[in-house]
């Protein structure tokens, strides 16, 4: 992609925040009352579809998935503090006049809004802290020191889009709580444009790319998406409502429900990784694992 290609991306990116930029702080009414309805679609639990769901009164139902959308919302605030650092790295000796540069800071500053509103929500939805685990929070700290190019890129975009359908779903659902369906919208409006940067980013990373770069660079976004995915629902959720925490794990490990939602939601995220080359055999054993394929 041309330096001219790229600052014109950049300057239709900046015109389209220009216009659609939203402020949750002034946009969402955070001293609401919440009532008593769902944190997220109950279809996207991960115990839907599990005998132990079915044992569930309607009001641990409800109380579950507010758990789940609290360690949702964490951890797309951990990962948007990796985005943050990485596109902040990548940046560092641009031309600070070009749009290029702009666009890369407004895009922080997107993320940096929706880290508060994501932080001010856990808090609303009265559910206890999630982080990722030990491990995972460190290999996310090697993941955003040594990833750039395509393989930063293309993780970030697949973090965006597997939470971009979820909240697709959980915005339009009236049984879901009005302030997290307010929340989802202005992440999902705001978020289509960063998608639209990455896939270009990724793109880009990859012109003349070997054989060799593009196995390695595929296998490291596979399994990056492995851990962002695993990651969503930490398993301190269960204990935390009063379930059985090694049972609910486990049902929530075998849930072919809930791996199906995942898999049609990837479902054009792994036609764009295959037709940038990033679909190989040994990534794909991996995806099929954790279930997005």
């Amino acid at each position: 992609m041309t330096d001219q290609v790229v600052e014109q991306g950049a300057a239709r990116l900046l015109s389209s925040a220009a216009r659609l930029s939203r402020d949750p702080m002034t946009e969402i009414d955070w001293e609401a009352g919440q009532d008593d309805r769902y944190g997220l679609s109950p279809e996207w639990s991960t115990l839907y579809g599990t005998s132990y769901w079915d044992e569930l009164s309607e009001e641990k139902r409800r109380e579950l998935t507010r758990h789940e959308a609290a360690s949702v919302a964490s951890t797309g605030i951990w990962f948007e503090l990796i985005l943050q650092q990485m596109i902040l790295r990548d940046v560092y000796s641009t031309d600070p006049a070009s749009s290029e540069f702009q666009w890369a800071l407004t895009e922080v500053a997107d993320e940096c809004r929706h880290s508060i509103m994501f932080a001010r929500t856990t808090g609303k939805l009265g559910a206890a802290v999630y982080r990722p685990s030990m491990l995972t929070r460190e290999l996310g700290r090697l993941f955003k020191t040594l990833a750039y190019g395509e393989s930063a890129y293309a993780a970030i975009l697949v973090a965006e889009e597997v939470l971009d359908v979820m909240q697709r779903d959980w915005m339009r659902d009236p049984r879901v709580l009005p302030l997290v369906r307010q929340v989802n919208n202005i992440h999902v409006v705001e978020e289509s444009r960063h998608m639209m940067f990455a896939r270009d980013e990724t793109r880009d990373a990859l012109a003349g790319a070997g054989p060799v770069r593009r196995w390695t660079s595929a296998l490291v976004v596979s399994i990056a998406a492995s851990v962002i995915v695993n990651a969503m629902v930490s398993p301190a959720v269960y204990a935390n409502v009063g379930l059985d925490s090694a049972r609910a794990v486990r049902e929530a490990a075998g849930n072919e429900h809930h791996r199906a939602l995942l898999r049609s939601s990837c479902a054009g995220l792994m036609e764009f990784l295959g037709s940038a080359g990033l679909l190989t055999k040994a990534a794909v054993r991996v995806y099929r694992r954790v279930g997005l394929i």
